[in-house]
């Protein structure tokens, strides 16, 4: 089993760590606060004294931390130790940030991938985790093994943006969603319905949002790539005025506006467009190009 090196043990990084441990690969961990690591310690890992010590421990190397900044901070110290290592960045940042990093390494010496991690913590290792990747296929295949423990590889291509940013999506529509569903909880709130009783209605109103667009006329994503918007069904002046609707009563009961009206402000914009008749997919064009 190959050596592999994991630097940051929150709770993905330890998840990470188990997995690995678990499947018989000889692990050395780090963290700045060294108390992390007793859990993983005991659990059969190596707590390396220092990243420098680490790095040096194993050809792959995964970071999991907080932002691409606490790798150069972290492993400032240590570029000596880079040369012939792969990086496999599971941190957050941002695509362009992501690039300038897999230069930084490329400069001294080390491979780099970026991933996204697809699932929480609890789920690492599991039949329903996954991770997009991008940088060097052949370096992604070096180390495939390792890797498929914490979840399938979805390899999207050699930019290292592209992982970054498929990544960043996926959280804005989740965020976008979650903030949905508490706003939702808090309008039925106002009527004295309690979360318990309508969280199950609400829950099977957001699971339905992807059947209806996977089914039938209403699968939009190749009309989207072609730039056609056929108004059919949903149209805009229809979904525009279902937002200015949640407006009124969201601001009848005392709720914050925000998420309310930036949806509305994306249908108003399509209208004062003269899209009222296209389809709802239209609010693309002020999302790609606001005022």
């Amino acid at each position: 089993m190959s050596r592999v090196t994991v630097i940051g043990l929150g709770p993905m990084g330890q998840a990470m760590v188990r997995v690995l441990v678990a499947a018989g690969h000889p692990v050395t961990v780090w963290n700045r606060t060294a108390a992390r690591a007793e859990g993983v310690v005991a659990d059969g890992a190596v707590l390396a004294a220092t990243p420098a010590d680490a790095v040096l421990a194993s050809d792959l190397v995964l970071l999991s931390l907080t932002d691409y900044q606490a790798m150069y901070d972290i492993l400032g110290d240590a570029t000596d130790a880079l040369a012939g290592r792969t990086l496999a960045n599971l941190s957050s940042d941002t695509p362009e940030r992501t690039r300038e990093a897999a230069t930084w390494a490329e400069r001294h010496g080390a491979a780099f991938l970026t991933g996204g991690v697809m699932t929480p913590a609890p789920m690492v290792g599991t039949a329903e985790a996954y991770v997009y990747y991008s940088g060097p296929h052949e370096v992604l295949d070096r180390h495939l093994a390792a890797l498929t423990l914490i979840g399938e590889p979805r390899y999207l291509g050699e930019d290292p943006g592209l992982a970054q940013l498929m990544y960043q999506a996926q959280l804005a529509l989740f965020l976008t969603t979650l903030s949905g569903l508490m706003h939702a909880i808090a309008m039925l709130g106002g009527a004295g319905m309690k979360a318990e009783e309508v969280l199950p209605e609400l829950l099977s109103a957001a699971d339905s949002v992807g059947t209806m667009i996977r089914s039938g006329e209403e699968a939009p994503g190749a009309a989207l790539d072609a730039g056609e918007h056929p108004g059919h069904l949903s149209t805009v002046t229809m979904m525009g005025a279902t937002a200015d609707h949640i407006v009124d009563t969201s601001a009848s009961l005392g709720l914050d506006l925000a998420l309310p009206l930036a949806v509305q402000a994306h249908y108003r914009r399509a209208i004062e467009d003269g899209h009222g008749g296209d389809n709802w997919t239209r609010i693309i064009d002020g999302i790609r190009q606001p005022r």
